[in-house]
């Protein structure tokens, strides 16, 4: 019963919260009238595929510093001086709208510059000072400034900021005397895309803010509302940003347009839209595209005969095949790799065994000297000891080796795929290494032991001196040194002195 009502608890303080942001709309929502929401492509973007094959962007031109890609659109790269944006390349007339935009802006430094700006203006900011886009605009800027210009440490924030055509825009106070709405909000390095939803709707901006702290794309937080404000009956959409003497990464993964309708009133048509020549031209490019992939599918199944009547869908594998694929491949090759650690291992123990065999050999030919009062010496019984350690320690790493074996032997067969990451397994490969180390400093330990005194203690010839100089040669070398070093000295003052005369 604790359930429906903190629900219920939870659904009355959204509406709450909307009634105290929006009573107009709340009163439509209490009406049973909500605004027509209509999905405008041409006016729109995102990934993936987001340009054409010649870097374009469909019914958008991107300028400065932007950089267009499959999934995402970097308006400006991480380096000083830069600026960039897009534009929507015809206007836009409707008289309520909703954006949402989705973008990343990181960097590595503790503070970015210089920020992005979201634009509806009459005409195209395509370059200028205000983040990357001109000044004295007319119509509304959203601004995402990540840089403190007026250092009051009142960055990042989000402002909303109108301009009739006569403004200029103040840097030096970051916009502050200048701005109807404002939120501080820390939108660099989020693990996911922030995300803000702007609202224009019967003269009323609002400006809602994601984080970009969960995934949840809904997760939205109240920033600015900005009533009475007049906006131009139509203009451009544009995203810019721009860098300083610091500098950010800032992408824009998508930004989605749609057309808002009050209550009652009948959206126009889509066909009424697009001019009759400009739908016969998209009606014939299809027609040719669909004769184009007919054409090749024909082509393709007479040079694959052997698939020809076969499901599409059963030529790819799909994604749980392949996770299952992948993860019996990597069974397998870890089952390939602990049978050579057992060869390997194999081999060790051999060697081990050939130098216990040594050492007992070694051990009776000096027992006739322990016999006679000589006892054996403390060295020996310190290799015997490491010998029997190591050949124990061996023995546990075969073991395991063994029971890694069997668990993945019995893995596949069972079609476990959750059997690889088990706290057993990793237990045995985290003692497979431990026992590995061990022979490892055991074997480096008994070559060092094994490794005979006499040839320890002899000392390695030095070569030859060679024969001494004798005084003649000496002198010789000398004057002839002499000599040169007084040549030189001559030739380089002559040279001087002719290059004296040219000043």
């Amino acid at each position: 019963m604790a359930v429906p009502i903190a629900k219920f608890l939870a659904a009355y303080a959204y509406l709450l919260l909307i009634s105290l942001i929006f009573p107009h709309v709340f009163a439509d929502i209490a009406a049973g009238d909500l605004p027509h929401r209509r999905f405008e492509y041409k006016y729109s973007f995102k990934g993936p595929h987001l340009t054409q094959s010649d870097g374009r962007i469909p019914f958008w031109i991107h300028t400065g510093n932007a950089i267009p890609g499959a999934d995402q659109i970097r308006i400006t790269p991480s380096l000083r001086s830069q600026k960039g944006g897009v534009w929507t390349k015809s206007p836009v007339s409707f008289e309520h709208w909703e954006a949402e935009v989705a973008f990343r802006v990181s960097g590595r430094g503790r503070m970015g510059a210089d920020g992005l700006a979201i634009w509806f203006t009459s005409g195209q900011g395509l370059d200028g000072p205000v983040y990357g886009a001109a000044d004295q605009w007319n119509g509304v800027g959203i601004f995402f400034d990540s840089f403190d210009n007026d250092g009051k440490k009142n960055n990042p924030a989000v402002l909303v900021v109108g301009n009739n055509g006569k403004l200029v825009y103040d840097h030096q106070n970051d916009g502050s005397t200048q701005a109807l709405g404002t939120c501080l909000r820390d939108f660099r390095n989020k693990p996911y895309p922030v995300r803000a939803k702007i609202i224009y709707y019967k003269q009323t901006l609002s400006v809602f803010i994601n984080n970009g702290f969960t995934p949840d794309k809904d997760d939205y937080e109240f920033c600015a509302k900005v009533e009475n404000m007049v906006i131009p009956e139509s203009g451009y959409f544009g995203i810019s940003a721009a860098t300083g003497g610091l500098a950010d990464d800032h992408d824009v993964l998508s930004f989605l347009l749609f057309r808002l309708t009050e209550p009652g009133q009948n959206l126009p048509p889509s066909e009424k839209e697009i001019p009759k020549e400009e739908k016969d031209k998209y009606q014939e490019e299809f027609a040719n595209f669909q004769q184009e992939l007919d054409k090749r599918k024909e082509e393709f199944q007479k040079e694959h005969p052997d698939v020809q009547g076969q499901p599409i869908e059963d030529l790819y594998e799909s994604v749980n095949d392949r996770e299952i694929r992948q993860v019996f491949e990597g069974q397998n090759r870890i089952h390939l790799e602990i049978k050579q650690l057992n060869r390997q291992l194999a081999m060790i123990l051999d060697e081990q065994r050939r130098y216990v065999s040594v050492i007992t050999e070694e051990i009776s030919k000096r027992a006739p000297q322990a016999q006679s009062g000589q006892a054996p010496t403390h060295e020996m019984d310190t290799i015997i000891n490491t010998q029997q350690e190591v050949l124990r320690n061996l023995n546990e790493v075969r073991d395991s080796l063994s029971g890694s074996l069997k668990q993945l032997a019995v893995g596949p067969q069972q079609g476990n795929a959750g059997g690889l990451g088990s706290y057993e397994t990793i237990q045995h490969f985290n003692d497979i290494k431990e026992h590995l180390h061990v022979v490892k400093r055991n074997i480096e330990h008994i070559i060092q032991k094994n490794v005979n005194p006499a040839e320890k203690a002899q000392c390695p010839e030095l070569p030859s001196l060679p024969s001494c100089l004798s005084t003649t040669h000496f002198m010789v070398f000398i004057v002839i040194q002499s000599l040169l070093f007084f040549g030189y000295v001559m030739y380089k003052s002559q040279q001087e002195a002719a290059a004296k005369k040219f000043f």
